[in-house]
């Protein structure tokens, strides 16, 4: 059960998706303008990273190794489809605020890595609590973003008037604004570790056993044999 409360808190924390390894970051500076669509999406990302996550690593030695990436881009949008079908029929005002956005996850860095890096080399239970981790992960940063930007851009929280009319910040709605945003985040975080004594080292977690690194590491060794 230690391995798994370690999965799960490593994409929260030591490998968030989106302040760690800097993915994902279109649909966070897009979305996280009001707190309800940042959760919304978060939700809807983790739904897709969890089940993408366990179906592939049923299925990860019956799917060919040449025809990977297709057999996970089919996956992750069978589920990306469930999600804008329920949303559209139950959350509508939802559904039309995330817009392109939501049909985007099928192609979101941090679906398909989790599935390439993780779900396609693990067990069913470990590749659960990682893309439950690195969902919750996304979800926290988006929100948290959503949340300022939603109160000192707009001046208001869910919806309801916080701040009076005239005192806000308008930019923090606009594009700058996320883009400022984000960077004070990760300048905190960077900030933060080096305080702690760590190092910042983005990492995807293959430890160097992914198909991609034996890819490389094969064309290396016919680049220097030639």
């Amino acid at each position: 059960m230690k391995d798994k409360l370690k999965i799960l808190l490593n994409g929260m924390f030591k490998e968030n998706p989106v302040l760690i390894l800097a993915l994902g970051c279109c649909s966070v500076l897009a979305v996280s303008v009001s707190v309800s669509g940042g959760f919304g999406m978060g939700v809807a990302l983790t739904f897709v990273l969890v089940c993408s996550n366990v179906v592939i690593s049923l299925l990860r030695n019956i799917i060919p190794s040449k025809v990977r990436i297709p057999c996970y881009i089919v996956v992750i949008a069978t589920f990306v489809t469930l999600v804008e079908m329920l949303m559209e029929a139950y959350l509508k005002s939802l559904y039309d605020s995330l817009g392109v956005f939501l049909s985007l996850i099928v192609v979101n860095c941090i679906v398909l890595g989790r599935a390439e890096m993780f779900a396609s080399k693990h067990s069913v239970a470990d590749s659960f609590f990682d893309g439950l981790g690195m969902g919750i992960g996304y979800t926290m940063v988006i929100v948290g973003m959503s949340a300022v930007r939603e109160l000192f851009g707009s001046g208001t929280l869910l919806g309801f008037r916080i701040i009076p009319e005239g005192y806000q910040l308008g930019i923090l709605t606009q594009a700058p604004g996320g883009f400022f945003l984000f960077g004070c985040a990760m300048a905190i975080l960077v900030a933060a570790m080096a305080k702690r004594g760590k190092k910042f080292e983005p990492k995807m977690g293959c430890d160097g056993n992914c198909a991609a690194c034996h890819s490389s590491c094969d064309d290396r060794k016919e680049a220097e044999a030639k």
